[in-house]
């Protein structure tokens, strides 16, 4: 390869889904400064389709979960690759390896966590003040500082495939403007209970003439029958998990979609669906939905009454129950203001 060849650029991102959707300013900077690169995201399998819909990006290298012959697959395909550049945003062990044995000449990371600093030639440090008062895609961003890469873009974009919406258009198209409740989360202790996503689910059927559909990923089949079981009016639920480019699909043909902090609640902001998020004692400031259509909803912080004082672990946002200190009539007037039956 000669210097005036195209970069070849990896961006490490291997978890979860809502980072990797976060990763799209980053990808469009990247794209802007060199538009001839090769753009080549890693990430884990299950990850992998939500990355089809952002035109920056020009391939994924999916890592693998499990089987020797698959992880040997994998690190001939990191070497065949030839990158030149690696942006590395996981920061760990693994991610170092990875990058070490990519063989790239510039190899940058944000400089928080790992105990294989001297693998990186272009570290990035992260002060971590203003980590926590910024959001994430601003910290994301900081890498590119180190390769004098001038910040153009802050927009996280996807873009549905045809296919897709004519797909989920003959499921919801024909029955009036969408509702879509997404009430899972990758935390037990983040869930808003059934009853109140019932209750909020019945009334936007009869006041705002919504089509109320229910949708979650793998696992969440239960939580969606118990908001169905206790729900007054029927309630549209998908039999199994969409994939990814089907979920965005659907939520771009939403008019408002009511989730808590979620991967879905990211992908939703980069297709131009409102969100209604709810969020327990996370950090709003870092995680909230970009973008200026949506509405966050959190109880005051730091919490005055506990109601669970037994289980919640104060300073882990992933073992507190502090999103049940949102009552319905809240959720039910932000999804009032939210609510556009004409989706764009």
């Amino acid at each position: 390869m000669t210097a005036s060849d195209p970069p070849r650029i990896l961006v490490i991102r291997r978890r979860y889904l809502g980072d990797i959707v976060l990763l799209a300013p980053l990808l469009r900077n990247l794209r802007l400064h060199w538009p001839r690169a090769r753009l080549t995201v890693l990430t884990e399998e299950r990850f992998a389709d939500i990355l089809s819909l952002n035109s920056d990006v020009d391939a994924v290298l999916p890592y693998p979960s499990r089987g020797l012959g698959r992880q040997l697959a994998f690190w001939r395909a990191l070497r065949r690759e030839k990158f030149t550049h690696v942006f590395d945003l996981d920061c760990n062990d693994r991610s170092a390896l990875v990058t070490a044995l990519s063989g790239a000449a510039v190899r940058s990371v944000l400089q928080m966590r790992t105990r294989f600093g001297w693998v990186y030639n272009r570290p990035v440090p992260v002060d971590r003040s203003a980590y926590e008062t910024s959001h994430i895609t601003e910290t994301t961003l900081g890498l590119l500082a180190g390769q004098q890469i001038p910040v153009v873009s802050h927009e996280a974009k996807l873009e549905p495939r045809a296919e897709d919406l004519a797909a989920m258009s003959r499921i919801v198209g024909a029955a009036g403007p969408v509702l879509l409740v997404h009430p899972g989360s990758r935390s037990a202790f983040r869930l808003w209970p059934a009853e109140r996503f019932a209750a909020i689910c019945d009334r936007a059927q009869d006041e705002l003439a919504a089509q109320v559909v229910l949708v979650g990923g793998p696992g969440e089949a239960a939580l969606i029958a118990e908001i169905r079981r206790r729900a007054q009016s029927h309630l549209l639920a998908l039999a199994e998990p969409l994939s990814l480019p089907r979920l965005a699909a659907l939520i771009r043909l939403s008019a408002t979609l009511l989730c808590h902090d979620s991967g879905p609640m990211h992908v939703a902001a980069a297709v131009g669906t409102p969100v209604v998020a709810l969020f327990g004692s996370q950090n709003a400031v870092m995680w909230r939905p970009l973008g200026p259509r949506h509405l966050v909803l959190q109880p005051p912080l730091p919490c005055r009454s506990c109601i669970a004082p037994d289980k919640c672990v104060p300073g882990d946002s992933y073992r507190n129950y502090c999103v049940k200190n949102i009552d319905v009539d809240t959720v039910w007037q932000a999804l009032r203001q939210r609510f556009n039956p004409s989706p764009n």
